[in-house]
């Protein structure tokens, strides 16, 4: 059995609470980002989407995508996010907008 198949995700209870920011910057810690490229620039599509597929993949913490994501575009980038099928399915499951928007 391989990791990704087990490993837990991190979903909220409502994407209401997801109050992450809307433009700038966001530089994003070593605990969900180890990579060279920490910092995002919302106003870029391709680092918008690489940001919330790193957060919504790497969260184990609540917090977490409380603080890196916001509902708003996390619903127009959905269809767009590259997400392993588990982690889609877990996020389309509790949020079927999200799996609407994707269709």
């Amino acid at each position: 059995m391989r990791y990704a198949e087990i490993r837990p995700y991190t979903v909220p209870a409502t994407l209401t609470e997801l109050a992450g920011p809307t433009g700038g910057v966001v530089v994003l810690p070593t605990a969900l980002d180890w990579t060279p490229k920490k910092a995002y620039d919302l106003a870029d599509d391709v680092d918008l989407r690489m940001l919330y597929e790193t957060v919504i993949r790497e969260a184990m913490h609540i917090e977490d995508l409380r603080t890196f994501l916001n509902a708003r575009l996390l619903a127009e980038a959905w269809p767009r996010l590259w997400l392993p099928l588990r982690v889609r399915g877990a996020w389309e499951s509790r949020f079927p907008d999200l799996a609407k928007a994707a269709a």
